[in-house]
């Protein structure tokens, strides 16, 4: 699903309205009934005491169509209107004259006045700032959303809650909503750490914006989700065997950190590789061989760490960096690896911090390799951030400058590829434990020996490992998630995302 900018969400809503010779009052009209009937479907005329705080521009109208609708249909109302400017957009004025036409008189909020009286028992809908918003807020309208904030009254934004800014982080008091009903699109503020945590949940409503545009306008990012993976899913072939799916090497583990290669090395091997060898020091070949049987195992020639990586058959794919450590002679032993490699690699961990340490390696990662770190890894590698926003723009240049794709760890993990990133729609807070990131680097490899194109292998990946952590959750709960009950769930994340629609309903009839 695409996420489109503020600009790019007007120039949508222009389309609309040549397209269909409409007037803009007419697609307000349209997305604020769309706005009734979301409310209506759950409230069902329950008297629930529904506030209403409207701006003055079109988001402000769109809440005022919307009170003359509950008020059509018998809901309690009270309609605030937050008079932060002189300026009010022609649909808002139209659209108050239509309510008072109605003898719905708005209560006017100006800085001098007194803030309402709000019950934690009722409905707060949020209508004052839409995705225009793009100047700091008066002290007293900041005042007004601390007013809402503290009310416990559950928080119903229209589009985007108030206060916060399309393109950049907050820099004044925020609404924080318990639910967000975005017009159309989502919005790519729901998806990052810094500007995501004003938001419970959100949900798209359809408001019939112009299809051909929206399917053919070039965005920046994209929010992945079963219908973006499907299509890159490789189906298997009945007459296949083990080489057609390719042999996969996970390198790395240091003394006291061979958990870290067993768990990359099971998910490569349960995501679908053929074939998998772990190469780790001499001594984590016995706890290899006894915890996974079903993987082979090289050892370097000293006893705690890599010192020379000597692979003697040339592997499908290969992933580098967890629990590797970052010595001295690791150091070499990586940078000599790098330089004999001419397709792309998986680089996590310690692999990543040796990148950070010794730049001059970057020149030797092949094309297409993907890095995937946590935020502090990718700090390291980019240098610090202004803000998530700022962050964002700094990886893309990374990956531009270096031909990588990298994958951003974290709530909404993003993978980003030159100038496209691709916003990760599954996973959940028990994900955030040791070794979430070993699981990925395994599967990310298992992928791309089974030939998936890198960039297509992350997006994948990516997903499949969230949804693995989704279906885990509802059996062991955030706190007791480990990263081998990751592992254990890969196969059932398979099952899920190709299960065919509908399928529980066809059995039952």
């Amino acid at each position: 699903m695409k996420i489109f900018s503020a600009d790019q969400i007007y120039k949508a809503d222009k389309s609309t309205i040549e397209k269909e010779q409409i007037s803009s009052d007419m697609l307000m009209e349209r997305a604020a009934t769309r706005l009734f009937e979301w409310i209506h479907t759950r409230l069902q005329g329950a008297q629930v005491n529904i506030q209403l705080f409207c701006g003055i521009g079109n988001n402000g109208g769109d809440g005022i169509v919307l009170a003359r609708h509950l008020q059509e249909h018998g809901y309690n109302i009270q309609v605030h209107v937050v008079n932060y400017s002189e300026k009010r957009s022609k649909d808002f004025l139209l659209n108050l004259e239509r309510l008072k036409d109605r003898k719905i008189w708005p209560d006017f909020i100006n800085e001098d006045s007194s803030f309402p009286l709000i019950s934690p028992e009722d409905i707060v809908v949020d209508a004052i700032f839409g995705i225009g918003l793009s100047r700091p807020l008066d002290q007293w309208v900041a005042n007004l959303i601390g007013h809402i904030n503290a009310s416990r009254a559950f928080v119903l934004s229209v589009d985007i809650p108030s206060g916060l800014p399309m393109d950049r982080p907050p820099v004044s008091e925020v609404i924080e909503a318990n639910h967000v009903l975005s017009f159309q699109v989502p919005k790519l503020v729901f998806f990052l750490p810094q500007t995501g945590i004003y938001i419970d949940q959100w949900e798209i409503l359809d408001i019939g914006l112009d299809t051909e545009f929206l399917t053919h306008e070039e965005v920046g990012y994209e929010l992945i989700g079963p219908p973006d993976v499907l299509p890159l899913y490789r189906p298997r072939n009945k007459f296949s065997h083990k080489g057609t799916y390719g042999h996969a090497v996970i390198i790395g583990g240091s003394y006291g950190k061979i958990g870290a290669v067993q768990l990359a090395s099971n998910a490569c091997l349960t995501v679908g590789s053929g074939l998998v060898t772990a190469f780790v020091p001499k001594c984590g070949y016995h706890s290899l061989q006894t915890a996974l049987p079903e993987i082979m195992v090289l050892t370097d020639d000293d006893d705690e760490n890599i010192e020379q990586i000597t692979i003697p058959f040339v592997p499908n794919a290969i992933g580098i960096g967890v629990g590797m450590g970052t010595s001295e002679d690791t150091a070499k032993a990586f940078g000599a690896f790098l330089k004999k490699q001419e397709n792309p690699v998986v680089i996590d961990a310690d692999g990543l911090n040796l990148l950070a340490k010794h730049q001059e390696l970057l020149k030797s990662v092949p094309a297409q390799s993907i890095l995937t770190p946590h935020p502090k890894e990718l700090e390291r590698l980019i240098g610090k951030w202004d803000n998530d926003f700022d962050k964002l723009e700094k990886t893309k240049k990374f990956s531009s400058k270096n031909d990588c794709v990298v994958v951003i760890k974290g709530a909404h993990s993003i993978t980003i590829y030159k100038d496209k990133g691709y916003v990760n729609s599954s996973g959940n807070p028990g994900m955030a434990t040791a070794g979430s990131g070993d699981v990925l680097t395994g599967m990310i490899t298992g992928l791309l020996s089974q030939g998936y194109e890198p960039l297509a292998a992350c997006v994948f990946g990516v997903y499949l490992h969230g949804l693995a952590g989704d279906i885990a959750v509802h059996q062991y709960g955030y706190e007791a998630l480990k990263a081998s009950i990751l592992v254990e769930n890969i196969g059932r994340a398979y099952q899920e995302l190709l299960r065919p629609p509908n399928r529980e309903n066809s059995q039952e009839s």
